[in-house]
């Protein structure tokens, strides 16, 4: 099954803003990205705003399908 689909842009930061964004990602052990999402979904909570939880992206190997040879 196919990865669901993200929607990418780009986003302007300042460079103090994004160091301080990258500090928190790391003592988070998450990407920039990741945290970003996360600081948002926490800051819409907060306001109330309800969303769907986060898809959970598998990590690792595709499962084998039948008939593939090894």
């Amino acid at each position: 099954m196919p990865a669901p689909s993200r929607k990418s842009f780009p986003l302007r930061l300042d460079p103090a803003l994004y160091a301080a964004i990258e500090r928190a990602a790391a003592g988070d052990l998450r990407s920039v990205n990741a945290e970003v999402e996360c600081l948002l979904r926490e800051a819409l909570a907060r306001r109330g705003v309800k969303l769907d939880a986060p898809v959970a992206v598998k990590r690792g190997r595709p499962a084998k399908e039948d008939g593939d040879a090894e």
